[in-house]
């Protein structure tokens, strides 16, 4: 069930979406492993708010939510994000 919503309880690896930390409150789904989804590529591929001190992700890629509220107004459903390391 890699990148698609399951219901709580859930036995396998998922990611819970509603967080005490707010990391998810501006969150966007990158198009990694989305299609077609490829077992061992990886799932669940956020462009999120940071922690303090920009602790590292498990993967994605964080901003601070200045940073996000900038960012947000200028994107539409047309919009590439593209990852570059």
């Amino acid at each position: 069930n890699y990148n698609r919503p399951v219901k709580i309880p859930y036995g396998a690896s998922h990611e819970r979406m509603r967080r005490d930390d707010r990391l998810y409150d501006a969150c966007l789904v990158l198009d990694w492993n989305i299609a077609p989804r490829r077992r061992g590529r990886g799932s669940a591929i956020f462009f999120h708010l940071a922690r303090p001190g920009f602790t590292p992700t498990q993967g994605c890629v964080a901003v601070t939510a200045r940073t996000m509220a900038r960012l947000l107004p200028l994107l539409s459903d047309r919009t590439v994000v593209r990852v570059v390391r």
